[in-house]
C-alpha cells in the first residue's frame, strides 16, 4: 500500500454553546425557520445551520452568549421552545439508559 489509505474522516463542527470542536454526527444541527429554532435531526433542512451539543448546559450557554444571533446573522430573539423540548427529552432519555 502507498500509505495514503486512511479510514473515513468525519467532518468537524463547532458547538455554538461550549465552542468545542467535535465530529458532526455528535452535534445537533439547528436551523432557523420563521423565527423559530428547529432541531434538524436528519441534517437535511434548507438554510444556514448552527451546531450545538444535545445537552441543556450547551444550549443555555449558547442563549446566554447570543451565539444563535451571530450564527444566523439576525437580531433575535428567536423562539427556542421546540429546541429546548428536544434537548430536554434527549437529556432525560440519556439519563434513563443503563
Amino acid at each position: 500500500m502507498s500509505g495514503r489509505t486512511r479510514g473515513r474522516v468525519c467532518p468537524q463542527r463547532t458547538c455554538v454553546g461550549c465552542r468545542e470542536r467535535t465530529d458532526k454526527d455528535v452535534l445537533l444541527r439547528v436551523v432557523l425557520i420563521g423565527g423559530s429554532l428547529i432541531p434538524d435531526l436528519r441534517g437535511r433542512l434548507p438554510g444556514r445551520g448552527a451546531y450545538v451539543h444535545s445537552v441543556p448546559s450547551c444550549l443555555e450557554q449558547a442563549v446566554r452568549r447570543r451565539a444563535f444571533n451571530r450564527a444566523f446573522r439576525g437580531p433575535g430573539p428567536f423562539d427556542l421552545a421546540d429546541l429546548r423540548e428536544h434537548v430536554e427529552r434527549e437529556a432525560r432519555t440519556s439519563t434513563e439508559r443503563p
